[in-house]
């Protein structure tokens, strides 16, 4: 029997996330999925560029999600590829998210999606919105960095 791979492999990323918010904490988190949607996954087919998680009644849900499906699909499903997917998390991080969310003004937020251990899996943050300034701060933080490494290969 094949072992299975223990590193995460990369699906999908939310780049914008990193640029939009300040990010707290992650967690990571399971998807109930369809078949089609987890070989659409494994051809790389997902996008999370308009995703966002809502807890309502206790149980989390990612919104948003983009799988494409693939045209050798089955023919008798209609693979509806922004469908709301449910996240499977255990009872006291569920609970800790709708308290962070609920009290303390925190937005939940996917990170990336990802392979661990042949299970798809989603990293989710708290995150704190930015303002403007902040994300230009960030983004002169971040040329500043370039430049200093670019000075210091120069020699």
């Amino acid at each position: 029997m094949a072992k299975p791979d223990s590193a995460p492999r990369l699906i999908a990323e939310n780049r914008k996330a990193r640029h939009d918010y300040f990010i707290e904490e992650r967690l990571e988190a399971g998807l109930a999925l369809a078949g089609w949607e987890v070989k659409s996954m494994r051809a790389g087919r997902a996008q999370l560029a308009e995703a966002y998680v809502y807890v309502r009644e206790g149980e989390a849900f990612l919104f948003g999600a983009h799988i494409a499906p693939l045209l050798t699909a089955s023919t008798h499903v209609q693979p509806d590829p922004i469908r709301t997917r449910k996240l499977l998390m255990h009872r006291s991080e569920l609970d800790h998210l709708v308290g962070a969310v609920e009290r303390r003004g925190y937005t939940i937020v996917p990170l990336d999606l990802h392979w661990k251990a042949g299970r798809a899996k989603l990293l989710i943050g708290l995150a704190k919105g930015k303002q403007k300034q902040d994300k230009r701060a960030s983004e002169k933080d971040r040329d500043w960095e370039r430049s200093r490494a670019r000075l210091l290969r120069r020699g």
